[in-house]
């Protein structure tokens, strides 16, 4: 995962508290950056490429489930220990590139990409305070770097029917200025989501999918989870 610059983070806290976010939010916010990866407690595709990755070598002989239980943890600290990787039991990038699960990395700030997350930023975030359009562009990066979503920029935004405002054109309007700094500062490092990949407008959705999903912290009318 990315690493949040000093400067960022000084900005993300006046930021943040001047939007009325309390102090207990920005210190979650500055929390540990494997949240978003595989570990004890968690569920879903990527638990389950782990898990059939791992029977492939012969490190777990459980069923295939995609819930990351004790039995996931101790096969994954199995395989770390052979592949010289350091033994934390969570399922963190160079483990999930050893075991061939691919996962992208953050692209540059260039202008070009600069002005595509801008774009999407301001399509699905316009509106919202400037944190919260930060935070949606950090969605988008963290996605990249997990390996249940595409390993791309481009491929993200474009994921079919991920972004509501891909398909009702909203992503072809007029960009608002502030979703360029935005952008920016997303691809510069800072992520006030602590790593979320799913964000939702609750009064907007009625996934169910979405609304059972634990909420790590909420930004303007955003709710950004796991």
């Amino acid at each position: 995962m990315r690493t949040m610059r000093n400067l960022l983070a000084k900005k993300a806290v006046v930021t943040v508290l001047a939007v009325g976010v309390s102090l207990a939010a920005v210190n979650a916010f500055w929390g540990g950056s494997d949240s978003a990866l595989s570990q004890l407690g968690s569920s879903g595709s990527e638990v389950r490429a782990i898990q059939e990755r791992l029977k492939e070598r012969g490190l777990f002989n459980d069923s295939v489930t995609g819930y990351y239980g004790e039995k996931t943890k101790a096969a994954v600290i199995k395989f770390q220990k052979q592949q010289g990787i350091s033994q934390t039991g969570t399922a963190g990038p160079q483990t999930l590139r050893a075991l061939g699960i691919s996962i992208g990395s953050v692209p540059s700030a260039t202008e070009q990409n600069i002005n595509l997350l801008a774009r999407i930023i301001s399509a699905e975030a316009r509106g919202e305070p400037y944190v919260g359009q930060v935070a949606v562009g950090a969605v988008i990066l963290n996605r990249i770097e997990h390996p249940s979503f595409p390993d791309t920029l481009s491929g993200v935004i474009y994921q079919n029917g991920a972004f509501t405002a891909v398909v009702d054109g909203q992503f072809n309007e007029p960009v608002a200025a502030s979703a360029y700094n935005a952008a920016r500062d997303a691809l510069n490092g800072w992520d006030p989501t602590n790593g979320c990949v799913y964000y939702y407008n609750p009064a907007k959705t009625s996934n169910a999918y979405m609304h059972a999903k634990p909420t790590v912290t909420v930004i303007g009318s955003h709710r950004f989870c796991m």
